[in-house]
């Protein structure tokens, strides 16, 4: 699987999509087609990160659900906000992915297509911003003078859709499996009027590639090399990295590794696999010569994640990929 965060141009149109480097723990958000690619009949995931010095706080919470049907279903919600609560964004989706494309000798390679819908919302909240007019030399920020700004629209929620389609070789008793697909996010192309304050202003189509093999190096260490490539309107992402999974033992397994997102960040990554629980630690380091308001724009991740058996005890088929 890809690890990923959304990194800017300075010079590109801003991507206005929230976003999280362990994308693992929200996989929904880069390709629906990821719905329930898991070793598991289910799984419920948690994740927080703060950027930007705790200026800005992104919360996610998901949930899969595998069947024997030839379709697995899904929930993911994102949640962005400012540290004034000046700005919040908030996206919610419902995902069906179909898993019944199969072919090769055993049926062991999967061709898994998939939709989303759902709602993207955006708020201004003005009586928490600050503007130039009110700062007074001498004195500092006054609230009570005029902004002189108005806010035609300060708050936007619209239907937005989503889909994607990926490739994945569950071939047991294996050394190489390889995955990898494409989606495309805001097929819908919602309208935004925050972006120039046009009615008639609208989100460019999020065009996500992303690639990976898993290899087991020997009974007890298997590596995961993963990229991606992301590009929504004139803003682009690349990023590309490794990680090693070691088999502590048959419940345990610990994960390290680093990526690094082009002209942007390197972000080290640590994870913890215990009876069907994940948790996750990531640190993006600056390693760009781009910073805000003079501070480098740093940011952790924290995430939680439990991949479970329903009592039924149906067979589903694996995703042989990591633990995640």
């Amino acid at each position: 699987m890809t690890l990923l965060a959304f990194g800017m141009d300075s010079a590109a149109r801003a991507q206005v999509d929230p976003h999280f480097s362990q994308y693992f723990i929200q996989p929904m958000n880069v390709n629906p087609a990821l719905t329930g690619a898991i070793e598991g009949d289910y799984r419920v995931s948690a994740i927080w990160r703060s950027q930007y010095a705790n200026s800005l706080t992104t919360e996610g919470i998901s949930a899969e659900k595998t069947t024997n049907k030839n379709a697995n279903f899904g929930f993911n919600l994102v949640n962005q906000t400012t540290s004034d609560k000046s700005y919040s964004f908030t996206n919610g989706y419902l995902s069906f992915a179909y898993t019944g494309v199969r072919f090769g000798k055993n049926e062991d390679h999967f061709l898994v297509m998939a939709m989303q819908c759902g709602f993207i919302s955006r708020k201004f909240d003005i009586t928490k911003m600050q503007f130039g007019s009110q700062w007074i030399s001498g004195t500092g920020f006054n609230p009570s003078n005029n902004s002189n700004e108005v806010f035609l629209q300060p708050s936007m929620t619209s239907f937005d859709a989503g889909a994607g389609i990926v490739y994945y070789d569950a071939s047991p008793n294996q050394s190489v499996n390889f995955f990898g697909g494409f989606s495309a996010f805001h097929i819908t192309t919602p309208t935004d009027p925050f972006l120039s304050g046009g009615e008639k202003e609208r989100l460019d189509v999020r065009y996500s590639v992303h690639a990976g093999v898993r290899i087991i190096a020997s009974d007890l260490v298997s590596i995961v090399p993963t990229l991606i490539y992301m590009k929504e309107g004139d803003a682009e992402e690349k990023m590309a990295g490794a990680y090693f999974q070691l088999y502590a033992n048959e419940s345990t397994d610990l994960m390290f590794g680093a990526y690094y997102r082009l002209n942007d960040a390197i972000s080290p990554y640590a994870g913890l696999f215990y009876k069907g629980l994940t948790f996750g630690l990531s640190y993006d380091v600056d390693a760009s010569n781009k910073s805000l308001a003079g501070s480098k724009g740093n940011s952790v991740e924290l995430s939680i994640s439990f991949v479970g058996k329903g009592k039924s005890g149906m067979n589903t088929s694996k995703f042989y990929c990591p633990r995640f």
